[in-house]
């Protein structure tokens, strides 16, 4: 019998996107908190380039972890009934076991070509445990699109904060008792990202398992495979290849130089990416699932207009401070040697600007079913950083490697903005408004602080007037802005209404 006309038996929820996107965004901040508060105290315990090899472990795991659902969990949030998404949950599960096999064999046999080939042999001892991490992070993408389907946000803070206690409490234990190389770091991230699965996944079972045990069937999933094939058959290759060109840096830095420079451009990754994964993962992954029921009653231009001037607003600014004071940054939090890493910031820092505002509005590929054009981007992506890497690796130059890959990203995620804008009805005429009105208030700020920087004053007094600059902005930008000023207003609601019930 079809699934058409069967009413979900999900209770619907309610909840408005500035509350969804705080319900994410509190389990975030205080994970990114601790990873923040503990980072000067790691960078001391551990050398660069015990970084490096870690760095080169999650990269491999990514690589092969975002594809082990062969992309139908970005489905489960899709169908009208809950007996096809449940039938989803289960085939991405399914494939993600299936993977897993065939990661675990390939480097069961051809682990020395992969050592020889990445230039790391000192990530031998850990190739055992990437196969493991790879099922875990896909069945940690399986329940996190049925968590998004379901609305219940918290649970995922929950498992987030879980993670950063366990991730960060393994590094620092491993660190302290001396044993302060790649196994300790790796040892973190394993156990933070089963941790996370483990409760992720026990939350979901405790309060579906009887809406699973009703609905899934082989029959079904057969049905959901067919219906839903454009996600591996499209959406498998466009995000394999997206992800690729995201640790091909990582890759090609350690294959043509050292885990030293992968551990400096490592950490300075990860500070530039805080802005997004604070703030812009959990806009998209609320982004999404609103974005299809936007489509659905047919005020989906207006959604995806408001949306992309929040996210101009909220991260232009923070971007470009970031791209001045990147080295002093380092110095300041980390220690001398990683000033390096700071440089690698400041490079990083304007391709991440358009990355950020790129993150969910690309998600409209997928809502709009139009995934084709989602691989065309990624494969000229993929191809683009390949070969400004590679030369920037023939050129012994990491810093020229990563100025080329900064600049190609710009190209790259500028262009995927306006595209995938220009798809969803908004018209170029208005996204260049929207930019344009973003750089006039990013202005007068930025000019204090470059000459700041310009005559040199003290790191510690340049740092201090960032902040206090960054303050000054996002006071202005919430008062000026009607849109932000109502997301501010309901998300200070949300905290009152949570602040009763608690």
């Amino acid at each position: 019998m079809s699934s058409k006309g069967l009413p979900n038996t999900q209770p619907q929820r309610k909840t408005s996107f500035a509350g969804d996107v705080l319900k994410l965004v509190s389990g975030t901040t205080i994970a990114q908190f601790l990873s923040i508060l503990t980072a000067p105290v790691l960078a001391r315990l551990y050398a660069p380039d015990a970084f490096g090899t870690a760095a080169v472990f999650t990269s491999i795991v990514a690589l092969v972890g975002v594809v082990a659902c062969l992309r139908y969990d970005l489905a489960i949030v899709l169908p009208e009934q809950d007996q096809d998404a449940t039938n989803l949950l289960a085939v991405s599960l399914s494939a993600a076991l299936i993977i897993t096999g065939l990661t675990a064999g390939i480097l069961l046999f051809k682990q020395e070509i992969v050592i020889q080939l990445l230039n790391a042999p000192e990530l031998a001892p850990y190739m055992w445990l990437i196969p493991l991490t790879v099922l875990v992070n896909g069945a940690f993408f399986a329940f996190n699109y049925w968590n998004s389907r379901t609305k219940h946000f918290w649970r995922l803070s929950v498992a987030k904060i879980s993670q950063a206690v366990m991730t960060t409490g393994t590094k620092l234990g491993f660190g302290i008792s001396g044993q302060a190389d790649a196994s300790g770091l790796i040892s973190g991230i394993v156990l933070g990202n089963v941790v996370t699965t483990i409760i992720l996944s026990g939350q979901i079972w405790r309060e579906d398992r009887l809406l699973f045990r009703k609905n899934i069937s082989l029959s079904r999933m057969k049905q959901v495979v067919c219906r839903y094939k454009k996600f591996p058959l499209i959406n498998l290759w466009s995000i394999f290849l997206n992800n690729a060109s995201w640790q091909l840096p990582t890759l090609l830095l350690s294959a043509y130089f050292s885990p030293v420079v992968v551990g400096y451009y490592s950490q300075g990754y990860k500070l530039v990416h805080l802005p997004v994964t604070l703030i812009g993962s959990s806009i998209a992954s609320v982004f999404f699932q609103r974005a299809a029921e936007a489509r659905a009653k047919g005020n989906l231009i207006p959604f995806v207009d408001n949306t992309f001037r929040r996210l101009v607003l909220m991260s232009l600014f923070p971007m470009i401070l970031l791209s001045i004071i990147g080295q002093d940054l380092f110095v300041v939090f980390l220690g001398a040697t990683w000033a390096e890493a700071g440089i690698y910031t400041q490079i990083l820092s304007p391709w991440m600007f358009f990355l950020f505002i790129s993150s969910p509005l690309s998600t409209l590929y997928s809502v709009l079913e139009k995934q084709e054009l989602g691989l065309i981007f990624n494969g000229g992506l993929f191809l683009s950083r390949l070969i400004v890497l590679t030369l920037g690796g023939h050129l012994a130059n990491p810093r020229i490697a990563l100025i080329l890959f900064s600049f190609s990203g710009i190209l790259a995620y500028g262009y995927l903005s306006i595209s995938v804008l220009t798809v969803a009805g908004i018209s170029l005429k208005r996204t260049l408004q929207i930019l344009g009105n973003g750089i006039v208030q990013s202005i007068p700020l930025s000019v204090i602080i470059v000459t700041l920087r310009l005559i040199q004053v003290n790191s510690y007094v340049l740092l201090g007037t960032s902040l206090a600059s960054l303050c000054l902005y996002f006071g202005l930008v919430i008062i000026r802005d009607p849109v932000l000023r109502t997301w501010s207003l309901s998300i200070l609601e949300q905290i009152q209404r949570k602040n009763k019930v608690d």
